[in-house]
């Protein structure tokens, strides 16, 4: 099992920073890839950004958070980051962490209980 506790969501006017953080705990040694999800109210979830474990940690954005949103990760915390500049309005929306660790023949997914980040004037 792998518990994630996220921090960092909150009020921001738009064209502001904030930076998520989401601690894992844990089986952490069997993760091979973290997130960040988003989900609107009356949308889908959605990945705004992942990072591999490994020594290299190839990352991938989603088209709308490309050259705004940073994903990073501290091994020796089991923590991993979302640097997200020059917020919009449509960035307002809960984020969620994920976590997906191999288990048996296929892999799990975790997450956490999700941040509040509303982008308003």
């Amino acid at each position: 099992q792998v518990q994630l506790v996220e921090s960092g969501g909150g009020l921001v006017q738009p064209g502001g920073s904030l930076r998520l953080s989401c601690a894992a705990s844990g089986s952490t040694n069997s993760i091979y890839a973290m997130g960040w999800y988003r989900q609107a109210p009356g949308k889908q979830r959605e990945l705004d950004a992942s990072i591999t474990s490994g020594s290299v940690g190839y990352r991938n954005y989603a088209d709308s958070v490309k050259g705004r949103f940073t994903i990073s990760r501290d091994n020796a915390k089991n923590t991993v980051y979302l640097q997200m500049n020059s917020l919009k309005p449509d960035d307002t929306a809960v984020y969620y962490c994920n976590a997906r660790r191999f288990s048996g023949a296929g892999s799990a997914d975790y997450w956490g209980q999700g941040t509040q980040v509303t982008v308003s004037s």
